[in-house]
């Protein structure tokens, strides 16, 4: 069928074919646009060394600006684009205590909950080199994200889950999320204790310092904790927080 038209003056347009319709929807990500990382500290070689052994229930906790996030959404998208790999998916979940108060702010439930897919964007956007990373990969069912608030009754298989801002999390919420795991998965915990949200909730308690001594009791458990030592954000950020350290030490003596 041809994609000539004649206009009323008789001048002959092209018209475009459905073959090449105009859409706003992302590129395709492809896994030669991943930029290779090597860890910068000593605690992220031996995240980086347990993730290469094959450790499947890991735990990054400890000082802000360590990269613990970053480095957990790049070996797990890194393993998924792999193609000797059985992982299909990264699936984020974040704490439902922030987004506790989104129905305050205007807005579909999708558009509250992206708020908190902003730092997810920014991480995928640094190790693809393109603003549309995270879109991307999500279109494309590489990632997904999700709310403690809609995991019940969920399974994940063959995914690589990412339980980001976990200090936000009561035991019911992180108790919840250990038992979603499903079939050929594995499973990321990220949090820094002094990072809490929970303690100016009233009736809320955060549950990491209880998972945290469940799972010590786990022969499969590898927990990674990072120290001011760790932190690679900004050398303002590792002032500020050594500046903190030494204060409250000297409060508490």
């Amino acid at each position: 069928m041809s994609n000539k038209r004649k206009t009323a003056s008789n001048t002959i347009i092209e018209l475009e074919g459905p073959q090449a319709p105009r859409t706003n929807a992302p590129h395709r990500v492809k896994p030669s646009d991943l930029k290779k990382f090597e860890p910068l500290t000593d605690n992220q070689r031996k995240f980086f060394d347990a993730y290469t052994r094959g450790d499947y229930f890991l735990m990054l906790t400890g000082s802000a600006g360590t990269g613990k996030s970053f480095i957990a959404c790049y070996k797990a998208i890194e393993e998924v684009y792999d193609k000797n790999s059985s992982f299909k998916r990264v699936v984020i979940v974040r704490s439902a205590v922030q987004s506790r108060d989104v129905g305050f702010t205007p807005g579909s439930l999708e558009e509250k909950m992206s708020l908190y897919e902003q730092p997810y964007m920014q991480i995928y956007q640094t190790l693809f080199n393109r603003r549309d990373a995270y879109e991307g990969l999500k279109d494309a069912g590489k990632i997904e994200f999700i709310s403690t608030s809609f995991i019940r009754g969920m399974s994940f298989d063959d995914s690589i889950i990412i339980v980001d801002e976990c200090q936000n999390m009561n035991w019911e919420e992180l108790s919840t999320i250990m038992t979603r795991v499903g079939y050929r998965s594995k499973i990321i915990f990220c949090g820094d204790y002094r990072q809490t949200d929970l303690y100016r909730k009233q009736g809320d308690k955060s549950g990491l310092w209880k998972f945290h001594e469940v799972a010590k009791t786990m022969p499969s458990f590898t927990s990674v904790e990072f120290t001011t030592e760790d932190i690679v954000r900004s050398s303002l950020v590792k002032d500020f927080l050594i500046a903190v350290d030494k204060f409250e030490h000297q409060e508490n003596t």
